[in-house]
């Protein structure tokens, strides 16, 4: 029995080393002076359960995942996340990672009463960070 545990154990961390190995995408340079921004609500702003978040950008242009042309990207919004996507990776796509492949540039939320955080990411068309990673300041927001 403890060899087999020992064997499921080093199988794991094998699998965790491949994984923390594995090569990333290649990454999209951003142009000089790109920004990502959150145009509304703003920071500190107490709202309903149902809010829309208007998404700026400066330097750059919307374009739909999946269009690769220069200088576009498309926005993900990270709702109460606390650490960045990894660099490289595509950025993920739950409930917390909202994705905007369609180029939408606003999108209204539900968000359960609370304080919550709200931060813009861009991606390029496959959904990768550009280098340096495009992401707005992180705003909060109090739902009532």
């Amino acid at each position: 029995m403890k060899r087999i545990l020992l064997a499921l154990a080093l199988t794991g961390l094998t699998a965790t080393a491949i994984a923390a190995d594995a090569p990333g995408l290649p990454t999209t340079a951003a142009p000089a002076g790109a920004e990502v921004y959150i145009i509304s609500p703003g920071d500190g702003a107490t709202v309903g359960q149902e809010v829309t978040v208007r998404f700026g950008l400066k330097g750059m242009g919307v374009a739909p995942a999946g269009i690769g042309k220069e200088h576009t990207g498309h926005h993900h919004l990270l709702v109460d996340v606390d650490t960045l996507p990894a660099a490289g990776q595509p950025i993920p796509a739950d409930a917390n990672h909202i994705h905007f492949g369609g180029g939408q540039t606003q999108a209204t939320l539900k968000l359960a009463p609370g304080t919550h955080t709200l931060q813009l990411e861009l991606g390029d068309q496959h959904h990768v960070p550009f280098e340096p990673a495009l992401v707005s300041k992180r705003i909060t927001v109090h739902v009532k």
